[in-house]
């Protein structure tokens, strides 16, 4: 089943003298914040804050946060995690959100008995994304996110179904059985 609540970014300091604070963003850019009027400080949406501006500021965005005027207050949040409502923005097909990712079983595309393991982390090239699959005996493999090799997602079964480039999954490594 999917998050309902997406974590955003992390409160990381005080910015000024009026109640800002720096976010940390774990999305895509700043620029995608900006989207939202209503983060939460929990990942179940129970506490709201009112997002009254932001603004991209370098590797952090500016945030100004209803309620919080003194420096002293934005003190105060620092370090907490903000949460976005995933109901609150709509992805385009074929893009999915790497919380989402996360725990989803990595199966073969031709033998769906053959599973590779679990996607434990992703982490971003440019190029294109790079995806981690830990296998049962904790081995992790590295796999490119690219149309040849990810054959199907579908997060919401928690499926993905992978053609691997030849010999990332070998049993054999230079010659010694792992």
């Amino acid at each position: 089943m999917l998050k309902p609540f997406l974590e955003i970014g992390k409160i990381v300091s005080v910015h000024g003298l009026k109640g800002e604070v720096r976010v940390q963003p774990w999305c895509d850019s700043g620029e995608f914040i900006k989207k939202f009027k209503t983060l939460y400080l929990d990942k179940k949406g129970e506490k709201s804050v009112n997002i009254l501006s932001c603004r991209p500021h370098g590797n952090v965005v500016i945030v100004k946060i209803d309620g919080v005027d003194t420096p002293e207050k934005a003190q105060s949040m620092r370090n907490k995690v903000l949460y976005m409502d995933r109901n609150d923005t709509k992805l385009k097909d074929g893009q999915y959100f790497i919380q989402d990712l996360i725990d989803c079983k990595v199966i073969d595309a031709d033998d769906e008995n053959r599973v590779y393991g679990v996607i434990t982390d992703v982490s971003e090239t440019g190029a294109n994304d790079v995806w981690h699959i830990t296998d049962e005996n904790k081995r992790e493999y590295l796999i490119p996110a690219i149309p040849s090799v990810v054959i199907e997602t579908e997060v919401e079964t928690g499926i993905v179904k992978i053609r691997p480039l030849k010999g990332i999954f070998d049993e054999e490594v230079n010659g010694d059985a792992p």
